[in-house]
Parts: structure tokens; sequence; C-alpha cells
């Protein structure tokens, strides 16, 4: 399950708030919790703001 921790954290990246330093140990630190379904899911939902 999506965690609110995480809701922020896409939530963050979305409005452009972290370096990619920073979106990358914040990501390191909550991926470990989450599922294959969710990494996947949060993979599509932030591949529209990668291009």
């Amino acid at each position: 399950m999506i965690t609110k921790e995480v809701n922020n954290w896409i939530r963050n990246v979305e409005c452009g708030m972290y370096s990619d330093e920073d979106v990358m140990y914040e990501f390191s630190r909550i991926a470990k919790y989450l599922t294959r379904e969710e990494l996947v899911m949060i993979k599509r939902k932030l591949s529209q703001y990668i291009k």
C-alpha cells in the first residue's frame, strides 16, 4: 500500500521540489518498503514528468 510518505514524495517530485540527488536518496529510503506492483505504478505515474 502506498503510504502518506510515498504520496508526499511523489507530489514533491511532480512539483520539482527536489534536486536529482535528493530524489534518488529519498527514493532509496522508501523503495525497500514497496512491492513490485507499487514500484511499477510509481514509474508509470512519474514517467510523464521525466520527458
